[in-house]
């Protein structure tokens, strides 16, 4: 399976589309691809080819996992829940957190593929309307005058 290689916006499309498949295809996967993925576009990396490999054998949830893995390497899976026929995904980028505390991104689908593709098109979206974050400790730059020995040789 090819993916293609430019990347535009999520469309709204993307989502309904998602909601409304009945089961994960190869198909649905590379419109996923075309619409949201930066990472799988290079042809001929292991990570694409890991993925599409996992395509092609039909395991739909581990190449879902796998790519949230590769393009939202922050956003980790805090929660995976089956209930009332539904499988809800809640993706989290503090998943130390307290629940009430956190900012998490879920989605419902019936099939848990399909569910953690949804919730990856959510957090795709707040990440691309948020601004990059800054790192929490601000780099300074040592110069070799601060440099100080804090060695106890007695």
């Amino acid at each position: 399976m090819a993916f293609a290689v430019d990347h535009v916006d999520l469309p709204d499309r993307l989502e309904e589309e998602l909601q409304l498949a009945c089961r994960p295809t190869p198909e649905l996967f590379a419109n996923l691809a075309a619409a949201a993925c930066v990472r799988l576009a290079p042809k001929g990396t292991a990570s694409a080819a890991r993925i599409e490999r996992l395509i092609a054998a039909g395991a739909w949830t581990d190449a879902a996992l796998a790519l949230v893995e590769l393009e939202i390497p922050t956003w980790k899976i805090r929660r995976l829940v089956h209930e009332d026929g539904e499988w809800l995904c809640s993706l989290s980028r503090q998943p130390n957190l307290p629940v009430a505390l956190d900012d998490l991104v879920e989605a419902r689908h019936e099939k848990l593929p399909l569910a953690i593709l949804a919730a990856f098109v959510e957090a795709r979206r707040i990440r691309g309307a948020a601004p990059a974050a800054s790192p929490t400790v601000p780099q300074v730059a040592v110069r070799p005058e601060q440099i100080v020995c804090c060695d106890n040789f007695a």
